[in-house]
């Protein structure tokens, strides 16, 4: 396997799984930092509409640090700008795994698809909470970048969405869910089909800028002592998206699933506490 697809999903699972990290209870006392390292297991859907799927079998870090600007725990790796009662700004990030189009059969002998990298600004709301949970209006918008040689800018997505929290029993759950939109260059980098690549049942095709479908994301988490188990469901729908007649879109709806435990080996001495 090539070190550049390995690599990329390594950085996807550490992201899609740090979202189902420890969410301490209301003026709880946890420790600064956590850290960890275990297995993982995940299916992935090679793009969004595309009907082949891949599986990853992948070491996945156990991060957590529970910083006044750097974090990263449950809500994901993120530097908080403002954290008010209600509204607080920071930055999230996201990625994607690389695809090799010689193991797509609709993108075969087009360019391979690098893994990708977003980051950018994200503006949370609390609607409504509760001692034990938390509903949350937020607004990411995140500049992607593709993982070649360097860095290159393929466009911009926005993902407004609700987040619903809960803890109960000693299980953290979640739910988000929300559209996608994507620049023209962000929707292009997936479903354009230059015209050199162009045969008699894949027509050129160039994707409009717009909205990219839906998406439903849950995970659920728990610590058992020194151990951490997370897994995560993630269902997508390009249905109705402004490129769903693109030739390389073969399945509108398609599913994504993971599941890791990792042995949290340090842990800080510091305590911190969380209002919320």
């Amino acid at each position: 396997m090539p070190k550049t697809r390995s690599s990329g999903c390594r950085g996807l699972v550490a992201f899609a799984l740090c979202a189902t990290a420890a969410l301490p209870a209301a003026g709880t006392d946890e420790p600064l930092w956590e850290a960890g390292v275990g297995v993982g297991v995940l299916r992935l859907p090679h793009y969004r509409g595309s009907d082949q799927s891949h599986t990853w079998v992948l070491p996945v870090p156990y991060v957590v640090y529970r910083g006044e600007f750097l974090r990263a725990d449950r809500e994901g790796a993120r530097a908080v700008l403002l954290d008010a009662e209600r509204l607080d700004i920071d930055i999230s990030l996201a990625a994607t795994a690389p695809t090799r189009s010689s193991d797509n059969r609709a993108r075969a002998g087009m360019p391979d698809l690098s893994a990708t990298v977003e980051i950018g600004p994200n503006v949370n709301y609390t609607v409504a909470r509760g001692p034990q949970w938390k509903l949350q209006a937020r607004a990411p918008v995140r500049a992607a970048f593709a993982l070649e040689s360097g860095a290159d800018m393929i466009g911009w997505l926005a993902t407004p969405n609700l987040n619903l929290d809960v803890r109960t029993q000693g299980w953290n759950m979640g739910v988000l869910t929300g559209p996608i939109f994507g620049t023209r260059s962000m929707n292009g980098y997936f479903f354009d089909v230059a015209p050199e690549f162009a045969t008699a049942s894949r027509p050129a095709y160039r994707a409009p800028g717009g909205y990219a479908g839906w998406r439903l994301v849950s995970g659920l988490s728990r610590r058992f002592g020194d151990f951490w188990m997370g897994a995560f469901f993630t269902g997508d729908t390009v249905r109705g998206a402004r490129f769903d007649d693109s030739p390389l879109v073969r399945k509108h709806g398609t599913l994504a699933f993971g599941i890791a435990v990792s042995w949290v080996f340090a842990t800080s001495t510091q305590k911190v506490s969380r209002a919320d």
